[in-house]
């Protein structure tokens, strides 16, 4: 229930109220802890498929800081350009921005293997896609009559499965441990299950702050558990710590630039997706929020920052940002619709962001810890998906539309050799699984015709009156 003590039913389902100061600044900073381990994973994912980054005396080390930095960075700026705006850059709605999952299966086979001699390809690819992005954000309001609930949730659903391989590979040990003894190791599990059994019992015994933060703590539990148990030494951290400078600023083109045609079309057609999860989470703010539907003006303005973001963070080295599914539910959950809450969060975020010894205790979580969080993140990202499908209609038509999409998507993912024969570019798009699985499902909602729903209807009602007859 929400706290009236701290303003009106009328003032907490206003984006433009101001708690108290003393309110706010922890509600903001509770926004960031339920975000802050989603938001930095992709940068770590990304280091380990390209290879680099890992222990304390790796030569590239500080690069693995730095993609850290930038996700905390740029998710503040990203979050600022939402709540603030700049002109139409913006949704001026409590929108917590951070590192986009949705980019994950496009940027992984990208980098897998190529050390952060892949990384001017990757940020190439980022920034375009960032623009692109952008720039749907001028017709975005006018084609939410293509995206219903039955693609919004195909697509969030397909996010999640493209990447719940990687939660299972990091909590046996990490792909660089795949063939050797020690993958898939008991002491390996036990870290990543201590993660799991710490968040459930947070999530669901527990109220406030430690509910929230669930994942966070549960984290911070099997990081303990490491330390206990020897998969992780004091020596380890204190070298992290003493080789991390206290204050850095972000460096402008720091890994160059490359114009790769596969990075750059990936990148714009899962800009596409991340805006169609992006219509989702603002008309699921609104809803949760104030009771009322998103209008254009929310969810092109949401658009265009989720892109201007992007751009930016591109420009310096940081990862394509999107709106945050999980903070959708902290604004349903306290009932405080204020934009200026998530201010003081992306305010929060900004400092995080300028100090890298911040970044260097995130890097010394063990693969098998994260892996844990990792489990439980991707597996929230399908559950979110499943619960947007409960909306849909679930007649004739609409089971052929989310069958055929899903079947193709998925299988695609699950079997990329059947692809063998196509070139690079399109081999790397469609066995993300997710651009198939979206394309399919958004084409087929607007060719096929309705009446087939009709159809349906009028079966099961004709069956219905016969049985009644009888």
């Amino acid at each position: 229930m929400t706290d009236t003590s701290i303003g009106t039913p009328d003032q907490l389902r206003d984006p433009d109220y101001m708690p108290p100061l003393a309110t706010a600044v922890p509600l903001g900073i509770q926004h960031v802890l339920a975000m802050f381990v989603s938001n930095v994973t992709p940068a770590i994912i990304i280091a380990g498929a390209a290879g680099f980054g890992f222990g304390s005396n790796s030569p590239d080390f500080p690069e693995l800081l730095y993609l850290i930095q930038m996700s905390m960075l740029f998710a503040g700026v990203a979050t600022l350009l939402q709540t603030i705006s700049i002109g139409p850059v913006g949704a001026r709605l409590p929108i917590v921005q951070g590192t986009s999952f949705a980019f994950l299966p496009i940027m992984i086979p990208l980098v897998a293997g190529k050390g952060v001699d892949a990384l001017a390809a990757l940020f190439g690819g980022v920034l375009i896609g960032g623009l692109f992005h952008a720039c749907l954000g001028l017709f975005i309001g006018r084609i939410r009559f293509a995206l219903p609930p039955l693609v919004t949730g195909l697509v969030v659903t397909m996010i999640g499965l493209a990447l719940v391989k990687v939660g299972i590979q990091y909590a046996a040990g990490g792909v660089p441990a795949i063939g050797t003894p020690e993958y898939g190791s008991l002491l390996n599990w036990s870290a990543a299950l201590v993660v799991i059994v710490v968040t459930v019992g947070l999530k669901f015994f527990t109220r406030g702050m430690l509910s929230v933060s669930a994942v966070l703590l549960g984290l911070v539990a099997g990081y303990i558990y490491a330390l206990l148990v020897g998969m992780l030494s004091v020596e380890a951290i204190t070298g992290s710590w003493d080789r991390a400078v206290t204050f850095a600023l972000p460096q402008p083109f720091k890994y160059g630039f490359e114009f790769s045609f596969a990075a750059i079309i990936g990148f714009c057609l899962m800009a596409f997706v991340s805006a169609v999860e992006t219509v989702g989470d603002v008309s699921g703010i609104t809803k949760g929020g104030a009771g009322r539907e998103a209008t254009d003006k929310e969810v092109e303005g949401a658009t265009f920052a989720d892109g201007v973001g992007s751009a930016v963070a591109g420009l310096f080295g940081g990862l394509p940002n999107t709106s945050f599914s999980q903070n959708v539910g902290l604004i349903a959950m306290t009932g405080i619709m204020s934009r200026h809450v998530v201010t003081c969060g992306a305010i929060f975020l900004i400092i995080c962001g300028l100090v890298p010894k911040v970044g260097a205790v995130i890097r010394t979580v063990p693969i098998e810890v994260l892996g844990g969080g990792v489990i439980v993140m991707f597996g929230m990202v399908v559950a979110a998906g499943i619960s947007i499908l409960a909306d849909v209609n679930w007649n004739r038509r609409n089971m052929v539309i989310f069958a055929i999409s899903l079947s193709i998507g998925l299988g695609l993912q699950l079997e990329p050799g059947a692809l063998q024969h196509m070139p690079d570019t399109g081999r790397i798009l469609l066995t993300s699984g997710l651009l198939p699985a979206a394309v399919l499902a958004i084409a087929l909602n607007l060719l096929l015709p309705q009446d087939l729903a009709a159809e349906a209807t009028d079966e099961v009602s004709g069956g219905m009156a016969g049985q009644g007859k009888g």
